[in-house]
């Protein structure tokens, strides 16, 4: 047994043998940790500049500073841009540069293209360029990062509202609960789709101001779930003596209830995030996401449609958003089963089995 499996309760013990025993979802989990942290590293491995360099006998390291063009025999000031090849000859004739597996950033424009952009793919660009000349592999990665990213913090943020608003619904009951349900009601009645549209063309769309109108109601399916659990535990004899004894009800609530809440809450954590990448997709596959020229997936994704002469395009978006779609429902079907009480009661029931038969 791991070190981590043995400072874990028995409960917990079971769960992770559980979902350990999900060979699909365990598998999943690797694969998918494995491309996030990839995708953490872009600039590693998908860039236009290098990623140290050795001229006259000094050191450079550009994805950290910016050098100007002026540092290697250039004439102007500007940050110096290593793939034009004045640059690079003079740097090659007195040094040389590491360059990354992919010497394309996400908004590199290829201008020396054999043939007009969108290009197929061939040895230089591994999956081809878009119509603006820009690697597909490159905006792939970053584009993974970016609606991961993305994913993470507003699932964390429909997390905090999902259980404050449903916990306090569920713990008191009564008015709170009835005018709570009539509110969420009203608001989950509304187009959510056409209203995220209708807010985001508004503004000038940018991460942090999408991320604040998606939050807007993220949380409405997470709502449901942290209320019937707090219904359900708040007449448990536990919760019942802590009343009895004075405590306040903000104690009882994180210390008791809490706990009991989120082991349904977290099986629906993997769906919550999957629901979060797709909405991204949609809103920048409609023009209404992220910024132009930002490496996203749903921009992939109408270029692909847009440019049906380039195949490649439409079948990278599909294979990357399927992968990643079809990876994070494997994860949560493998917490769902580590959380399902006749599961681990199996996985309890294996493990006495195997301890009898080793005594034995």
């Amino acid at each position: 047994m791991s070190r981590l499996s043995a400072r874990l309760s028995p409960i917990a013990r079971r769960r992770l043998a559980v979902f350990r025993g999900n060979g699909r979802a365990r598998l999943s989990l690797w694969v998918f940790s494995a491309l996030f942290v990839i995708s953490l590293g872009a600039e590693l491995v998908a860039n236009d500049k290098p990623l140290i360099m050795h001229y006259q006998g000094q050191w450079y390291l550009p994805l950290v500073v910016d050098y100007p063009d002026t540092a290697f025999g250039g004439f102007l000031p500007t940050p110096a841009d290593y793939r034009d090849p004045y640059t690079r000859e003079a740097i090659e004739a007195e040094g040389w540069m590491l360059w990354p597996p992919i010497p394309f950033s996400y908004d590199t424009l290829d201008r020396d293209l054999d043939h007009p952009a969108p290009s197929p793919p061939d040895a230089v660009h591994w999956l081809g360029t878009d119509d603006q000349g820009r690697d597909v592999l490159a905006r792939v990665i970053y584009g993974f990062r970016l609606s991961v990213i993305f994913a993470l913090v507003l699932t964390a943020g429909s997390l905090v509202l999902g259980v404050m608003i449903g916990g306090v619904q569920g713990y008191f009951g009564g008015k709170v609960d009835l005018i709570g349900q009539r509110m969420i009601e009203i608001w989950s009645g509304l187009p959510v789709l056409f209203l995220l549209i209708i807010l985001a063309s508004l503004v000038e769309p940018n991460l942090w101001w999408l991320l604040g109108i998606m939050l807007l109601f993220s949380w409405l399916g997470l709502v449901d779930v942290v209320r019937a659990e707090f219904l359900r535990a708040r007449n448990l004899e536990y919760v019942r003596a802590a009343k009895a004894m004075g405590l306040p009800s903000r104690l009882i609530m994180w210390r008791h209830v809490l706990p009991n809440a989120m082991v349904a809450t977290l099986t629906f954590i993997p769906f919550l995030f999957t629901g979060a990448i797709t909405t991204l997709t949609a809103l920048d596959f409609l023009g209404f996401g992220l910024p132009p020229g930002s490496p996203s997936l749903g921009e992939l994704v109408a270029q692909g449609k847009n440019n049906l002469q380039a195949p490649w395009l439409g079948i990278t978006a599909f294979l990357t958003l399927a992968v990643m779609l079809s990876l994070l429902v494997f994860i949560g079907e493998g917490l769902r089963d580590a959380f399902d009480p006749r599961h681990i009661q199996h996985a309890a029931g294996d493990g006495r089995k195997r301890r009898s038969d080793a005594h034995g």
